[in-house]
């Protein structure tokens, strides 16, 4: 009789035992399909290619720097300095109105300064050797026949001291950079299309688009260096000017 409750008893732990065997794995098998349920129907797969566009525009405007410098060795002749610079520099401005045809709003004044001046030997170390007055102005130059002019006026009318490079762009280079940016998106589109036909992939829709940079590139006339009456009116080519556009655009890949 003992024995026979001895083995009911064991039957009994056995299926107990059963029992939450079971019941464990039930509910794992609960979690994990609860888990897949849970996860969106469709995760979205995304490729971001780049694209280049490039056009040439001629240029309609060219800019050049033109500077008067003077000098004086003493604090007493700084009155004397400005008011030549500032005769010389007016008189220069008054024949590019003039005679070049340049428009007072095409003359911006870029800088302005008087500072002292010092220089360096092995012997005495740094030293003071005087004051400087430097005046600056930006000249736009929309009509390029006037270009030469300019340059000779600016060489022979009082001797300015520095002329600067001349640079060609476009004044409103909006439209142009709109033109680039659509080439660069055209790139963008057939090396994501060709990407996509060799991984197997179907291409989905645009997610998005990002404008890395656009710029454009001046060609530039050397700087000239001052000369006397007989200096001729360089030729100068404006060529074309390089306008880029750099995309990053975002597709939906299935």
């Amino acid at each position: 009789m003992a024995e026979t409750k001895q083995i009911e008893l064991s039957n009994r732990l056995f299926i107990l035992a059963i029992v939450l065997i079971s019941a464990i794995a039930i509910s794992y098998v609960v979690g994990v399909v609860l888990n897949i349920i849970s996860l969106p129907v469709f995760q979205p797969r995304e490729i971001t290619i780049t694209g280049t566009g490039k056009i040439y525009v001629v240029p309609d405007i060219a800019t050049v720097d033109i500077s008067m410098v003077n000098t004086g060795n003493e604090k007493s002749d700084i009155p004397l300095m400005i008011q030549k610079n500032a005769d010389d520099m007016n008189a220069l401005i008054d024949h590019l109105k003039d005679l070049a045809g340049i428009e007072e709003k095409d003359i911006k004044t870029t800088q302005y300064s008087l500072e002292p001046q010092y220089n360096w030997t092995e012997d005495e170390g740094r030293f003071f050797t005087g004051y400087e007055v430097t005046n600056t102005i930006l000249v736009t130059i929309r009509d390029f026949t006037k270009i030469g002019d300019v340059l000779s006026m600016a060489t022979t009318d009082r001797h300015p001291d520095s002329i600067g490079n001349i640079s060609f762009g476009i004044e409103y280079p909006e439209k142009a950079k709109q033109e680039a940016r659509e080439k660069a998106i055209e790139q963008a589109k057939a090396k994501a299309e060709s990407i996509a036909k060799s991984a197997g992939l179907r291409l989905g829709r645009v997610l998005n688009v990002y404008d890395s940079n656009s710029y454009y590139y001046d060609a530039a006339y050397e700087k000239s260096s001052g000369g006397g009456s007989s200096v001729p009116s360089p030729e100068i080519q404006p060529g074309q000017s390089e306008i880029t556009a750099n995309v990053s655009v975002v597709y939906r890949i299935r």
